[in-house]
């Protein structure tokens, strides 16, 4: 099979295509036949070296794939269309993933556009829903709304009864995020995020904060919460450092939390899968369902790809197709 390998690490263009052995699934694993890849944020700090794959996953790029069952297990049947959070081997022709770890492709949806939520809705599904517990009437605020995940916890904000109010730095990110569902939006190139955030919930804050940006940024979204408030922190995209008022989250009762998914147990990723399953994907069927914007790439230009994403007027979501999902 074609695939997606890096040599060594660095910028984008250590980035190419090799010619491998497909792999064989272990038992439990389904092989699947890749329509195409979703490019995210993990995949993009894997290449310079900042997040190594866990022992025993895939050295490959590529945590979220579309395509056709090839090998079965489990429930799945050979010729299903899936979607699956893979353990890293997305950049490629097949992969090999847990069974658990695979969803029916969303009623609707064609196979390429649905590669783009695997990932992001996982690891949302997990740190906002399973873990800090939004539910309908909340209000949480966003960071990052217009990006993969962002978009992610607008739209299963929205489908829970939740209200997102979403922090982006553009006109064009503002009007996409509006899109998705954003109850509201904060403006953080022009506006002070926590001042701004507790105007639009009447003096509350916010009852949920998602957190991609870490660094200084941080200590202003403390101050965005309401009282018994949670801070969900995903990424630190900003910096891994920064001051954080104490004192508030004592007086207040806050709840800081962070997760990463992909070192998680398969156990912990099936449980999630069938959460998705059960109370989020009969959402996605709905034909008047926004989806998100998707960027496509042959799956031998993933260097062009990784640094679409890298640019700061990116938004939306990027995904690498194969030859198998042109057809």
């Amino acid at each position: 099979m074609s695939a997606i390998v890096a040599d060594g690490t660095g910028g984008p263009a250590v980035l190419h295509v090799a010619h491998m052995p497909t792999p064989e699934p272990a038992r439990g694993e389904v092989l699947i036949k890749v329509a195409a890849a979703g490019v995210n944020a993990p995949d993009l700090a894997q290449r310079r070296g900042a997040y190594p794959p866990p022992p025993g996953a895939s050295p490959l790029l590529g945590l979220e794939v579309s395509g056709e069952i090839v090998t079965p297990a489990g429930e799945w049947k050979a010729g299903d269309k899936v979607v699956a959070l893979c353990n890293g081997g997305g950049y490629a022709e097949y992969v090999a993933v847990p069974a658990g770890q695979v969803l029916p492709v969303p009623e609707g949806w064609a196979l390429v556009e649905a590669a783009a939520v695997p990932e992001t809705w996982f690891t949302i599904t997990q740190t906002l829903l399973m873990r800090a517990g939004l539910a309908s009437g909340m209000t949480l605020l966003v960071t990052g709304a217009a990006g993969g995940l962002g978009g992610a916890a607008i739209q299963i904000a929205r489908i829970v009864g939740a209200y997102p109010i979403a922090i982006v730095s553009s006109d064009e990110k503002a009007t996409y995020a509006l899109a998705l569902g954003a109850h509201a939006i904060i403006r953080r190139d022009r506006e002070a995020v926590a001042t701004r955030a507790r105007e639009l919930t009447d003096g509350r804050g916010a009852d949920r904060v998602l957190d991609m940006a870490g660094g200084s940024a941080t200590g202003e979204l403390v101050g965005a919460l309401a009282r018994f408030g949670h801070l969900v922190i995903v990424a630190t995209l900003s910096g891994g450092d920064g001051e954080i008022p104490l004192s508030r989250i004592v007086g207040s009762q806050l709840t800081i939390s962070g997760s990463t998914l992909r070192p998680q147990s398969p156990e912990t990723k099936a449980d999630i899968a069938r959460h998705l399953r059960r109370h989020i994907w009969p959402a996605l069927a709905d034909a008047a369902f926004p989806r998100p914007k998707i960027q496509r790439f042959p799956l031998g230009e993933a260097a062009a790809a990784h640094q679409m994403a890298e640019a700061s007027e990116h938004y939306g979501k990027i995904v690498l197709v194969t030859d198998f999902g042109n057809r």
